[in-house]
């Protein structure tokens, strides 16, 4: 997309977030639920098909351009992302990475339009942050498998058409290797829904177990066609997640500095507004000066992802900064509300406990740190033997 269409397409969207969706979100948080055209209304701005190749009906963005984006969607509840957030993030891209032509073919279009909501099923009772250790089993039985297990946390579950299931095909390989990665279609027979998660935040966006129950899948669905490569679909699209997340990260933060701002210059003690405080002003530094890095880290990491570098490691950092630093963003917005923050009339009491799921999905700021670790130490060694 070119520079100039990206910009108004940043925008529209900018608009659409503050004119239509930040007015919903108080009715989202005390219903539960999204209301059913917004749906529609996402579909039509192309925001299922972000990150999916025009040529099966997405906006096809490079990570950098989606990224811009993403900062905008931020702005709000991070419940109406999540709507189509599995279809741009790992609901698609496992199969646009590594699916076969028939699989793109079929299941792209369909993801990209909105017309089919994606699940990612990965994480397990005993399989969160070790995924390797996936026991969902799914046993070979002529031209299909018999799927058998349960899966934990799984977003937009209960509204999914189809899921990208990791289940284990070889049981006498225990680790990574005897993972598989199958397409399986929601209505298939054997499929139950969990009841919805009671979370802590982001009400409006659901998960719930899944548990496939002697569920028939074609061999046909394995994601490229082999087994055992289930695991490294999914850690090929966790760089290009990490980034998105990190993103939604910034524009929550830039939100609650609005709000923060806001009430700064509004709230009046001693005769004057609290904004004139020298203690309250910097904890607005603080959070200004903590989301621009965040912002600058992620644009860089976008731009070297969109050219083709291994960005592993700068994706970690930026996953792990974002996530903490939004939660340090958000603690001081509710500070400077003082007790009014901890109301609910107020939205930095919302996104406080909105924001918090952010250290724990798309891998914990503990798994970012042995990953950035990790990262290190083989650079240092390849260093060495150089």
């Amino acid at each position: 997309m070119d520079t100039e269409t990206l910009e108004q397409t940043r925008q529209v969207l900018r608009r659409f977030v503050r004119e239509r969706l930040v007015p919903l979100e108080q009715q989202v948080a005390d219903d539960d639920r999204i209301p059913d055209e917004i749906r529609g209304e996402f579909a039509g701005m192309g925001l299922f098909g972000l990150s999916i190749p025009e040529e099966y009906g997405g906006l096809g963005l490079a990570l950098a351009e989606e990224v811009e984006l993403v900062f905008e969607l931020g702005w709000t509840s991070p419940a109406f992302r999540s709507m189509f957030g599995t279809n741009v993030g790992i609901g698609s891209q496992g199969i646009l990475i590594d699916g076969t032509p028939e699989q793109k073919q079929t299941w792209l279009p369909k993801l990209a339009s909105g017309e089919v909501i994606s699940s990612f099923a990965l994480t397990e009772p005993e399989a969160g942050s070790d995924a390797a250790s996936v026991r969902t089993r799914a046993e070979r039985q002529g031209d299909h498998y018999v799927v058998n297990g349960t899966k934990r946390f799984i977003t937009n579950a209960p509204h999914a058409g189809v899921f990208t299931l990791m289940a284990r095909t070889d049981p006498a390989n225990k680790g990574a290797g005897g993972v598989t990665a199958f397409i399986v279609e929601a209505n298939t027979p054997g499929i139950s829904i969990g009841k919805h998660d009671r979370k802590m935040g982001q009400r409006g966006s659901h998960t719930a177990d899944v548990i496939f129950d002697n569920v028939k899948v074609p061999a046909a669905n394995i994601i490229g066609g082999r087994e055992g490569q289930g695991f490294k679909t999914a850690m090929k699209v966790l760089d290009r997640g990490r980034l998105h997340i990190s993103a939604m990260c910034v524009g929550a933060a830039e939100r609650l500095i609005h709000e923060a701002v806001a009430y700064a210059r509004d709230r009046k003690q001693f005769g004057q507004p609290i904004a004139e405080f020298q203690l309250v002003q910097a904890m607005l530094a603080d959070s200004r000066t903590e989301a621009y890095a965040a912002r600058c880290m992620i644009r860089d990491a976008a731009r070297r992802y969109s050219v083709g570098e291994n960005v592993s490691m700068e994706a970690s950092c930026c996953k792990y900064f974002a996530s903490e630093m939004v939660g340090r963003v958000a603690d001081r917005a509710v500070q400077v509300h003082g007790g009014s923050g901890y109301i609910q009339d107020y939205a930095v009491e919302r996104f406080y406990r909105d924001v918090r799921l952010f250290r724990l999905y798309e891998g914990t700021s503990q798994i970012q740190q042995i990953v950035i670790a990790r990262q290190m130490l083989k650079q240092a060694a390849a260093g060495a033997a150089d």
